[in-house]
């Protein structure tokens, strides 16, 4: 394309730099920070009042991440973003038509994240028809009379878009997906695209599961755990807590990560007196290992190489009954392992022989081991086989199917997992539609449908003329940001369903609604009564919710009931009673049970406690595979990582970013301007850089910077004024903050075989203002 795209950003005066975090996570620095975000949600005895509720049997879950609870979990069982989460949801301020009517389209979109959700809670429902500059109140029933009349003008239900976020409750997620077929269209893009699902696609195809297959459980019987990219200090805090525990009774934890997190290094407990009377913490990772981005798959390569060349002199290295009697393809992954040179391994890995060495020889000396990973895993263009690799190396030693090991990729939003069970799937199973079919008795749509990428293009091309958004913030999460925005402007009709302002309400299509729904920690009253939801958590534990907390307004609606009202407006009531479904939570469950394996008596089992766990066949070392085995993969490393591909377009030097999280973060929602574990307050717009690549570019601490992609598409993609922070990072990597870079990363750049932007692995050039 000759299209030239330039997008800036503007300097921050009022910012500044403190010394690096030398404290323990969590601690005294977590409970100030928790104090401080209740006390600025102006609703401080309501949000109080809701913690004490959170993760608790007969409370809500936690709207923020997806860790599990553990079954001997105490009275007071969040996070400090869990704090952040709630006190957000249960602000006092509020965002109804006065706000719309004093503040115009243009003027907000002038406003950053931070001041567009700290407005506070959505309170009605707002129509923009396109010609006015302001959003204009409008009632339920013509809103949903609206998305009708638009859905059934379109010449093909494939030319409409429905998003999911993993904020939806299985039970909302069931309806919508139900609806969407209804419709005739199995287009589910969702954020499950944009984060773990090199994962599922990785793990079906070597284990026949896309899940995870051990319990929070098994990390109190591992004797190693490796954490790979991923920062549970921010991103899922209740982490540390398993962590902690597993190290203090010996297990060992090694971290593989790029940057060194300080949440992985150590941990002070709040709920622990000694630590915190006495400025304490335990240590959490015994090694560190920094590789170069993209290089884990190389790295697992090597740790394979060693186990190979030792299992010539030592045959207990590997577990040969497990691969005899489990396994699939181990010759030709042999064959594999032993033709990549070292040479490779370590320039890709960017690690000495003897650090992959010293790996190899921490997880052969140990029998029962977990490996558990995140995005810095999964948002590379070889992230599925990088998946496949870490299930390789977990195979060669039995790791899959016995108490304290397993795989385990956490999961980001609280129910992103459950998301997916219950049907939000592009690319659904041809046994589920079966399911579906027989239980409504009408011809399902079979082809596949658009992901999150694809719908971009689907939007630009103009194959897509309605989007429907059940939560999140699609404008801001997606990649290659201006295009982005010109494909929802492109949209006959966006619909946002949500709980507070966000980028996504200003960057609308021709015309626009925005549906107020009520949050996790509020009480959802329908016909029936009150009502719970369930979610599933990343160990496949499927948990109820019940709200706490009053609505923010009388005019809000469940996402369910939204989800139904939208649904009888566009396709009747002949096959399926939405309005009978939405006035009572449990008749959901009960056709959940009917058409998905392992849910029976699910109305039953969700008062369990903590709730009940689905089962996972790979867990008890039964595989759904074509071979009815576990799966060798004997993919190659990549010819080139992401720099070397783009050194042939520049005579620049090239650097390889990551987007990440600052720790006052959660997905795009940025509670604060701080970033407390790496040093950074009242700022957003920097970039973290090495030491030595500084001096070879006569850059300086301080300095600012252009950062320009170097891609082959003819397109520029430029953001200026970010601000250099010298960082511990591995040389030529460079990192910064989502969604602000999104700009930078290509519609086109994603992970093969399942579609992922490689939010983890961009080329750029940095050059100073």
């Amino acid at each position: 394309m000759s299209t030239s795209t330039k997008i800036k950003s503007s300097k921050n005066s009022s910012s500044k730099r403190k010394s690096a975090y030398s404290s323990a996570a969590g601690g005294w620095g977590a409970l100030r920070s928790s104090a401080k975000h209740l006390i600025q949600s102006e609703n401080a005895a309501k949000s109080v009042k809701a913690l004490l509720k959170a993760n608790q049997p007969g409370g809500f879950d936690c709207p923020g991440c997806a860790w599990g609870d553990a079954k001997s979990a105490g009275k007071v069982d969040f996070c400090e973003n869990g704090v952040k989460a709630i006190a957000w949801e249960a602000t006092s301020k509020r965002v109804d038509s006065h706000f719309f009517k004093q503040n115009s389209i243009s003027q907000l979109q002038q406003w950053d994240d931070h001041a567009l959700e700290k407005s506070g809670r959505l309170t009605e429902p707002m129509y923009f028809d396109g010609e006015s500059e302001h959003y204009q109140p409008i009632s339920w029933e013509a809103a949903f009379n609206m998305i009708g009349s638009s859905l059934k003008q379109l010449s093909s239900p494939n030319q409409a878009l429905l998003y999911t976020s993993g904020r939806a409750s299985n039970e909302v997620a069931y309806l919508y997906q139900l609806f969407g077929r209804v419709l005739g269209t199995n287009n589910f893009p969702d954020c499950s695209n944009m984060c773990h699902e090199a994962s599922g696609i990785g793990m079906t195809n070597s284990i026949g599961t896309g899940k995870g297959t051990v319990t929070i459980e098994d990390f109190s019987k591992a004797d190693a755990i490796f954490v790979f990219g991923q920062n549970p200090g921010t991103n899922h805090p209740r982490m540390l807590g398993t962590l902690r525990e597993a190290s203090k009774r010996g297990a060992k934890i090694v971290s593989i990560n790029n940057l060194k997190e300080r949440g992985l290094q150590k941990f002070s407990d709040p709920q622990s007196p000694k630590e915190m009377i006495f400025l304490t913490g335990t240590d959490i990772s015994r090694h560190y290992f920094t590789p170069r981005l993209g290089g884990d798959m190389a790295l697992l390569r090597g740790v394979a190489k060693c186990l190979f060349e030792r299992f010539e002199e030592d045959k207990s290295v590997l577990d040969t009954d497990f691969i005899q009697k489990h396994c699939h393809g181990f010759e030709a992954y042999q064959r594999s392992v032993v033709s990549t040179d070292w040479t490779t391994i370590l320039e890709q890995c960017n690690l000495s022989k003897e650090e992959v060495e010293q790996i190899a020889t921490i997880y052969a000396c140990n029998d029962n081991v977990i490996f558990t990973w995140a995005m810095g895993i999964t948002q590379h263009r070889h992230s599925v086989n990088t998946v496949q690799e870490l299930l390789n190396v977990l195979m060669l030693r039995g790791n899959i199917g016995k108490a304290g090991a397993g795989a385990c990729p956490v999961r980001g939003h609280s129910n992103v997992q459950g998301n997916r069970t219950v049907g939000i799937d592009e690319k659904p199973p041809m046994l589920f539609l079966d399911a579906l079919e027989k239980r409504y008795s009408f011809n399902v749509p079979r082809e596949h449908g658009f992901n999150t990428v694809d719908s971009i293009h689907a939007m630009l091309e103009g194959k897509a003329k309605v989007f429907i958004a059940l939560g999140g913030n699609f404008a801001a999460a997606t990649p290659d940001t201006e295009r982005s925005y010109q494909a929802l402007q492109q949209c006959d009709l966006t619909v946002q369903i949500s709980t507070k302002l966000n980028r996504s309400h200003l960057i609308t299509g021709k015309r626009a609604l925005i549906l107020p729904c009520l949050g996790r920690t509020e009480i959802d009253h329908q016909k029936s009564g009150e009502q719970c939801i369930t979610v599933e958590d990343s160990m496949s534990m499927v948990h109820s919710s019940t709200g706490q907390n009053e609505p923010a307004s009388d005019l809000l609606r469940s996402e369910t009931a939204i989800v139904a009202g939208i649904a009888m407006a566009s396709v009747g009531d002949n096959i399926v009673n939405w309005h009978k479904l939405a006035s009572d939570y449990a008749l959901i469950r009960q056709e959940i049970s009917v058409v998905i394996p392992d849910f029976e008596h699910y109305n039953a089992r969700i008062k369990e406690g903590r709730g009940f766990y689905l089962k996972n066949p790979a867990a008890q070392r039964q595989w759904r595979t074509p071979k009815k085995k576990a799966i060798f993969s004997d993919a190659k490393l990549p010819e080139q990582l992401a720099h070397e591909r783009a050194q042939s377009l520049t005579n620049k030097p090239i650097f390889t970013l990551q987007t990440l999280r600052s720790h006052d973060q959660y997905n795009t929602t940025i509670y604060g301007m701080d970033d407390r574990y790496r040093g950074v307050y009242g700022e957003r717009n920097v970039i973290f850089m090495n030491a030595e690549d500084l001096s070879k570019q006569s850059l300086k601490n301080g300095d600012y910077v252009k950062i320009t992609t170097v891609s082959n598409d003819g397109i520029e993609r430029a953001l200026t004024n970010f601000k250099i922070i010298e960082y511990s990072i591995p040389s030529s990597c460079v990192a910064a903050y989502y969604p602000e870079t999104n700009p930078l990363v290509p519609l086109e750049s994603v992970a093969e075989n399942c579609g992922t932007p490689t939010y983890k692995s961009i080329a750029v050039s940095i050059d100073k203002m």
